[in-house]
This record gives structure tokens, C-alpha cells and sequence, in this order.
């Protein structure tokens, strides 16, 4: 796939970036590499390279894009954004394509995170 008008970088707004970073760590195990104390670099998986970045703000404005994220395991994944901080705003609901369910991260920020399978 050419990167020619792909999707390529994302950043999320934060007010708080330590929080923050323990929030996504714990949820997601998130790694980040720290280039200042307003912003941090989220790593690929495979630690080569970022897909994105934190950036820390004085206040979160929502209603932009929703960013949505992708489980194998999504009981899993709910479980763990509840026990890292985070609020789930939407529970689990079947698409067409699957399941997902939404939530709000500790700076408020709203994403999503859906599977393929449907909700059991």
C-alpha cells in the first residue's frame, strides 16, 4: 500500500501527560519515548518507529474524530480501560462488522475499540 494519503500520524490532546501515559501503558501497553514534558511519541508495536503522539494541552476539546482501536480479546480490553482510569461511555453493542464499545480516557478524550466477533 503506497502511504501516499494514508493515514500516517496521530496525535492525542492531554492535560495531563504523566497520567496520561500511565493510562494508555496500563489500558493498552502503550511505550512511548519522551521528547519533552509536553509531548511524548507513541512507538510502534514492533518498536520501530511512532504511529502517534501525546500532546500535552491546558483543555481537551471533544466532538473531533473518533479514533477507534482494534481488540482480539474485547471483554478483555474494556476491563482493562476501567482499571487504568478510563470511563466507558458506550457498552458493548453489535455492528454489522462485529462488537465495540467506547469510553473516555482520563484527559476525556473518546475512543472506541471494536472486534470482528460478535458480543456473547
Amino acid at each position: 500500500m503506497s502511504r501516499h494519503h494514508s493515514l500516517d500520524y496521530i496525535e492525542i490532546y492531554v492535560t495531563d501527560m504523566t497520567k496520561a501515559q500511565s493510562f494508555y501503558k496500563d489500558a493498552f501497553g502503550w511505550n512511548f519515548t519522551d521528547y519533552a514534558p509536553e509531548y511524548a511519541g507513541i512507538q510502534k508495536p514492533d518498536g520501530n518507529g511512532e504511529v502517534g503522539g501525546l500532546c500535552q494541552v491546558d483543555k481537551v476539546v471533544t466532538g473531533g474524530a473518533l479514533l477507534v482501536l482494534y481488540s482480539n480479546d474485547l471483554n478483555g480490553t474494556m476491563n482493562s480501560v476501567v482499571e487504568s482510569g478510563g470511563e466507558i461511555t458506550k457498552d458493548i453493542f453489535e455492528f454489522p462488522g462485529g462488537s465495540r464499545f467506547q469510553f473516555k480516557d482520563p484527559s476525556g478524550n473518546e475512543l472506541a475499540v471494536w472486534c470482528e466477533q460478535k458480543h456473547a
